[in-house]
């Protein structure tokens, strides 16, 4: 039996991460993406054991001030990306630099140092990650998703696609059409 499902990461990791830390024992509350406080002390072997527990669904404690701020730029791209109310109407640099509280500049040597990319990059890749779901969940048109994803014009999501992707949108459609079928037929 072939079973097919839908999750969503952020969901799936607060889920982990509640279940972790409630099977220690440890008191806390859940802050924005990526951020927990811890409401008592926590010994050593207790967070050793956390640590040993989260590894293993690839989450990690980040316990350096630049790896910290790299989490944050990465959850605030993720956030604006996928959820549309979230799209600034300022400039993105201007929504990082005030949402970090950090000058822009800063943010991206941080981010470009540690990740060997631009934050540019960084959003074009969610954008396109965030338009291949769609294609494959929501099944829009691909002028619906340049909408959501504020692009300006299909022609403009379409050539991001092919050179992050190497296949057109339509394309993509056409193959995820094709092993929906064969998937249905089984």
């Amino acid at each position: 039996m072939k079973l097919n499902f839908n999750y969503d990461g952020n969901i799936a990791c607060r889920a982990i991460l509640q279940d972790q830390l409630e099977k220690l024992d440890i008191k806390y509350q859940l802050l924005d993406l990526g951020q927990i406080e811890i409401s008592d002390d926590v010994s050593e072997d207790s967070f050793t054991a956390l640590q040993d527990s989260l590894k293993k669904y690839a989450i990690h404690i980040i316990d350096n001030p630049k790896g910290q701020l790299i989490q944050k730029i990465k959850d605030v791209i993720i956030e604006i990306v996928y959820e549309k109310d979230k799209f600034p109407n300022v400039t993105i640099s201007q929504y990082l630099s005030e949402k970090l509280n950090f000058r822009y500049g800063y943010i991206t040597n941080v981010f470009s140092e540690y990740t060997h990319t631009s934050i540019e990059n960084f959003i074009i890749i969610q954008k396109i990650e965030r338009a291949k779901k769609m294609i494959i969940e929501e099944e829009l048109t691909l002028t619906e998703i340049s909408l959501e994803l504020n692009y300006s014009s299909v022609a403009y999501l379409s050539t991001q696609f092919k050179k992050v992707t190497g296949l057109t949108p339509s394309m993509f459609k056409r193959i995820v059409d094709k092993r929906r079928q064969l998937s249905n037929s089984e």
